[in-house]
């Protein structure tokens, strides 16, 4: 599991929730019942795990289905906003699952103590970064030409720095805790701070994925692509998100991040990279990232977590985002 897969989902303020913990495969006839999958259903799993839930696979007369399962309070009104935005982008060609809505119309139902959405089932292929980079460049091309416009405000996860007081603190707490990455945080912090210098307000907002890590964008057994796991769209820029996908696909190497560019732009996708700012949404969002997991090390409370926690930091810290790897960007796109 990398680390991308620490992007968060969280209730607007004062919106309606569902909450729950627990789910089985005895709810295998309700879940087909709430969503009408037919007869004879079966739930298998968990088959895959994130950070804020499960995924479980459900067999049925109708075929094969992805029930996700969160961990955490869902608000209903932004499970709405995001179906109708999976709706928009897939009628528009992106490959993609579709999703299933249960038979009152709605996008979440409650199952005993659980709460589920679900999808139509997709096989895919491991994780891999080396996706090939004009195919992954005409993807997000086809998901940002798809342009749904929003007034609300992006959120602080992808523009916003840690910031130095913040980073510092954790920096205290994880000596004291004798945390096992916490010389290797402090040598490259200052680095990090650089990074966080040039953050700025987005220039070209728009709803996107906000979540196009490896984890999400998968080869599929007879050859495509398919993106995954839509949960967390929401108000972004698509130059940021077009940089985030330079940075995990490109892997620094010039000809990979060009390729994937031109495809991009070729694809007539709107996103432009002018300048440092426009990797903003590339150093928070992995800042406030590695920041979580750093937090979740501290409170762990069994070896396992923390082992767990430690590896997603640790991630961060092998690959840092750099004003150094910011301007390879820049240098490979540009010339």
């Amino acid at each position: 599991m990398r680390r991308r897969r620490g992007t968060r989902s969280r209730p607007s303020p004062g919106a309606s929730t569902y909450g729950g913990l627990v789910l089985d495969p005895t709810y295998a006839g309700l879940v087909a019942e709430r969503f009408g999958l037919g007869e004879d259903a079966r739930l298998h799993g968990p088959v895959a795990f994130g950070r804020l839930g499960e995924i479980w696979q459900l067999d049925s007369g109708r075929g094969r289905f992805a029930v996700k399962h969160a961990h955490v309070a869902v608000s209903v009104e932004d499970a709405e906003v995001d179906a109708a935005y999976q709706d928009v982008v897939r009628s528009a060609g992106v490959p993609m699952p579709a999703v299933v809505r249960a038979v009152d119309g709605t996008v979440l139902a409650g199952v005993g103590d659980a709460h589920v959405r679900v999808y139509e089932w997709v096989d895919v292929l491991p994780a891999d970064r080396r996706l090939d980079p004009g195919e992954l460049g005409r993807v997000l091309a086809s998901i940002h030409a798809a342009a749904v416009p929003t007034d609300d405000p992006v959120d602080g996860w992808y523009v916003d720095p840690v910031g130095a007081e913040t980073w510092l603190g954790l920096l205290e707490r994880l000596r004291r805790a004798e945390a096992p990455f916490v010389e290797r945080l402090v040598a490259v912090l200052p680095d990090v701070l650089e990074a966080e210098s040039i953050l700025t307000p987005p220039r070209r907002v728009q709803l996107c994925h906000r979540d196009l890590w490896a984890d999400n964008v998968r080869r599929t057994p007879g050859g495509g692509l398919v993106t995954l796991d839509w949960e967390n769209s929401g108000p972004g820029d698509v130059n940021g998100e077009l940089g985030c996908a330079l940075f995990e696909y490109g892997l620094g190497e010039h000809d990979r991040m060009r390729t994937l560019y031109a495809a991009y732009v070729d694809a007539g996708g709107p996103g432009r990279l002018s300048g440092r700012g426009d990797l903003t949404m590339l150093v928070a969002q992995l800042g406030h990232i590695a920041r979580v997991g750093c937090e979740r090390w501290l409170t762990s409370s069994t070896d396992q977590e923390r082992a767990g926690n430690a590896d997603w930091v640790t991630e961060f810290l092998d690959e840092p985002v750099t004003v150094e790897a910011v301007d390879r960007i820049l240098r490979a796109v540009n010339g």
